[in-house]
């Protein structure tokens, strides 16, 4: 399983304004930090703010902020509703017709797997990411 950069670039969002609570971060100093453009950026933040995980301030001393403490944000919360797709193999689309089917059990170990991944998520929250010397702020 691999996970989009869309997802990977938003945890590692999250992850950075959670070293820096309580502050303000603008979209440029993210974006340096990340090695990434701010375009896409601000597709992330656009997706974390409709998800209620950050805000951001306008003017000139704007940016974005995580809105929700570390300690609430659920990271397998933020993958689902990040990933478009998780459908590991194709047969866990719907109306996929699998010439094994119905024999193989493919799909339902891959859906066993799935769970025990998000399972592992579930119990790991933002917090649990940050490294206690970086998240003072």
């Amino acid at each position: 399983m691999k996970l989009t950069r869309f997802t990977d670039n938003a945890l590692r969002c999250l992850i950075y304004l959670g070293q820096n609570p309580g502050r303000v971060v603008t979209v440029g100093e993210v974006s340096r930090r990340m090695l990434m453009s701010e375009d896409h950026l601000l597709k992330v933040v656009r997706r974390l703010v409709e998800l209620g995980l950050v805000r951001t301030v306008r003017g000139r001393r704007g940016g974005v902020q995580l809105l929700r403490s570390a300690e609430d944000i659920v990271i397998a919360d933020v993958v689902r509703a990040t990933e478009d797709n998780l459908a590991i193999v194709p047969c866990f689309s719907p109306g996929d017709n699998c010439p094994l089917s119905p024999t193989c059990e493919l799909a339902g170990a891959f859906e066993k797997a799935l769970a025990a991944f998000f399972g592992v998520l579930e119990k790991q929250t933002l917090a649990d990411l940050l490294k206690p010397e970086l998240s003072r702020g």
